[in-house]
């Protein structure tokens, strides 16, 4: 057990180095984002499951705080309102959860956040569709095959992975270091 333990390490190791390669994409997903914000626009997340999760988690970073105290940020994540989710999901279907809810809250200015291991993701999907149609930026944070969303976003960053665990791994990662990008920019390192 212990030998699987350290050959996991080893290989999240070896993806994590690998993924410097994409460290020019995520100064530009950050400074993308800073823009945002600057004009008075938002950060949206929107992902499935673990995505999920790190949707709601990366957007409380801005809105709370990363590592700085300081004012709130404009971020919101499309994965929460569970009665959003459900109503749409029942009245519409589940696949246009999100993009549903960016038709009532994106505006043209605000940066779409991706996350989906596989790039497949139909109800993200249907989100980079309308946030191209609303004016919205939009970034795909995918596994290594990248899927639909690679060439749909304005951004991609395709980590070096195809297990979900590490993919999602390397997502959160990723999601830090624009958060503290972000906050860099704005407040300086406090």
């Amino acid at each position: 057990m212990k030998e699987y333990i350290e050959n996991q390490f080893e290989q999240l190791s070896k993806q994590l180095l690998e993924l410097k390669s994409e460290s020019d994409k995520v100064v530009q997903i950050a400074n993308m984002c800073i823009d945002a914000i600057k004009a008075g626009h938002k950060v949206i997340w929107c992902g499935n499951g673990g995505s999920a999760a790190q949707s709601q988690h990366l957007a409380a970073e801005l809105v709370g705080r990363y590592k700085i105290d300081r004012p709130a940020m404009n971020s919101i994540s499309l994965t929460v309102d569970t009665s959003n989710l459900t109503a749409i999901g029942n009245d519409y279907g589940y696949d246009v959860v999100f993009s549903r809810q960016l038709q009532g809250v994106g505006q043209s200015g605000d940066v779409l956040i991706g996350l989906s291991t596989s790039g497949n993701s139909k109800n993200v999907v249907n989100a980079f569709n309308v946030a191209k149609d609303m004016g919205i930026k939009t970034v795909a944070l995918v596994g290594a095959r990248g899927g639909v969303m690679r060439d749909m976003a304005d951004l991609t960053v395709c980590v070096p992975a195809d297990t979900s665990a590490h993919i999602q791994e390397m997502h959160i990662t990723i999601g830090h270091l624009i958060c503290d990008l972000i906050e860099r920019n704005f407040y300086g390192e406090k």
